[in-house]
């Protein structure tokens, strides 16, 4: 994944965080329960390799980039409405299924370290 490319896959995340973006369901008791709170309750890094959903994964059905510009200013403008203006009841995740508005702003947070740590960040 270029940095272009995350950059538009972030903003895509947060999209679906939002409502505003639909993805398919893979979610399971396991994944809606144990997995749910390993990863944005345990204090370790997220494994790389798990798979997303094919509407946010580049290539695929995710946004496709633009420009580093247009894309960073998307991300922006979208991480600030997601922080701000994220309502209850919130959109299942689809893996997760049901998010308080703090699990998915931990979501967000993790989802986001995850790949900058792929830039060296």
């Amino acid at each position: 994944m270029s940095v272009n490319q995350m950059l538009c896959h972030l903003t895509d995340g947060y999209l679906v965080g939002l409502g505003e973006k639909t993805v398919s369901p893979a979610t399971g008791f396991l994944q809606r329960t144990l997995i749910k709170w390993i990863a944005l309750q345990a204090p370790l890094q997220w494994a790389k390799g798990y798979p997303t959903r094919p509407e946010v994964e580049q290539g695929r059905g995710g946004t496709p980039p633009i420009s580093f510009t247009q894309d960073q200013q998307r991300l922006v403008s979208t991480l600030h409405r997601f922080c701000h203006n994220l309502q209850e009841p919130c959109t299942p995740h689809p893996t997760f299924g049901l998010m308080t508005r703090e699990d998915w702003w931990r979501w967000g947070y993790l989802h986001a370290d995850h790949h900058l740590r792929q830039f060296g960040r």
